[in-house]
């Protein structure tokens, strides 16, 4: 009887969920946007990537946006290239859309460089774990063909390591293309043999399962958003889920513990945001009182200065998480670090002192956490602390 009931319970759940799918089925229509980027430079991947986006719009209310990937070196002659006129994109725009597809010429078995830098830029967009969930999908052009499988499952471990949804092509459309001439596609991703005879490039083989590719990524790319609407979370609130308590995971596992953040004494702000920065200024202070204060190598060794260091830092962690409503994982990155040292005429060793912040920032926040650091000697500080330090950070 008990079965029986959970049973039934599960089917109201998904039931409950269809119908909520359903009903939002329009809004997902009309809001589905997919990215089509490119890189090229004799034209071959850009007619690919148009083939995809042609794809893509044969779904009822799916929008292709094409743009390319900005260049590492400028092309000869760009501004004469039928592709001129498609604007640059840029890394964080990844995040505004519901699916994206890849597109790039062969090189060497691998994507283009152009792209594989491109890529190597996302680094922050995968800490903050920004693209988990998304569909994905790759499309290439080949001169010969060599390498063509490898090259499409190069983009495919980069956006494993993303955690996207890879749509592949399958065998999709095979049955419908000429097979007299030679065609470029593969069960990865669809592709052209940009130099091989028998036909203009790409072929209407290649073109048409291109399409068939942007059609099954937007189908993709659909029933995600339905899926995520029927549960009643959209991406963002979605990928804050999947990394909940990540920084502080990493604190426990560090054994650190986050002080109180210390209150102001003056009139002013322990923080302030302008735009998605925070500005934060601390000073030694533990449990209320100075850690370790005067100057340093008269009153203060060099080993006590490292940990008023630590601990002004922890402060700046404190507040830090004060100013994101108590959640370090909307840290994007850590912008600048300026360390103060209350120190003798002709001290030189600032720089070691610091350390001591910068080592533990990255600690923290890993690759996020690197940062631009100044380090300056003062003939005093407030409340004779021996260290203050001043720091900016990029939030969501």
């Amino acid at each position: 009887m008990r079965l029986k009931t959970s049973l039934l319970s599960l089917l109201f759940l998904f039931s409950g969920a269809a119908l909520k799918a359903q009903t939002n089925m329009e809004t997902a229509d009309e809001t589905l946007k997919i990215l089509v980027l490119f890189n090229t430079e004799s034209g071959g991947t850009y007619k690919m990537a148009q083939e995809i986006a042609l794809g893509v719009g044969r779904l009822q209310g799916a929008k292709a946006v094409l743009k390319q990937v900005p260049r590492i070196k400028a092309l000869d002659k760009e501004k004469e290239k039928a592709f001129a006129a498609i604007p640059y994109a840029s890394i964080d725009e990844l995040l505004d859309y519901d699916g994206i597809a890849f597109g790039s010429a062969v090189h060497f078995g691998n994507m283009s460089a152009d792209m594989r830098y491109f890529l190597d830029q996302s680094v922050g967009i995968w800490t903050a774990r920004k693209l988990e969930g998304i569909p994905v999908t790759v499309f290439m052009s080949a001169g010969s063909g060599a390498g063509r499988e490898a090259a499409i499952l190069s983009f495919w471990n980069t956006l494993a390591i993303h955690g996207m949804l890879i749509v592949p092509t399958g065998i999709m459309g095979t049955a419908d293309i000429d097979k007299s001439i030679a065609q470029g596609n593969t069960a990865f991703g669809a592709s052209s043999l940009a130099s091989a005879p028998g036909s203009a490039r790409p072929s209407e083989g290649e073109k048409h399962i291109a399409a068939l590719q942007g059609y099954a990524l937007a189908k993709a790319a659909k029933g995600q958003k339905m899926m995520r609407m029927a549960l009643g979370v959209d991406q963002k609130s979605e990928n804050t889920a999947m990394r909940v308590n990540v920084i502080e995971t990493r604190l426990k596992a560090l054994n650190i513990t986050l002080p109180d953040a210390p209150a102001p004494v003056g009139n002013y702000k322990p923080f302030k945001i302008v735009g998605n920065q925070v500005f934060i200024n601390q000073i030694a202070l533990k449990a209320g009182k100075l850690e370790h204060p005067g100057m340093i190598e008269k009153e203060v060794t060099e080993e006590q200065a490292k940990l008023a260091t630590r601990q002004t830092l922890l402060n700046v962690l404190a507040i830090l998480k004060q100013a994101t409503g108590g959640d370090l994982d909307r840290v994007k990155q850590a912008v600048q670090l300026t360390g103060f040292f209350y120190t003798p005429a002709g001290y030189t060793k600032h720089a070691a002192l610091m350390n001591e912040a910068s080592n533990l920032l990255v600690e923290i926040f890993g690759e996020a956490g690197m940062h631009t650091r100044a380090t300056v000697g003062a003939s005093s500080l407030p409340m004779n602390s021996s260290v203050e330090i001043q720091a900016v950070f990029e939030i969501d």
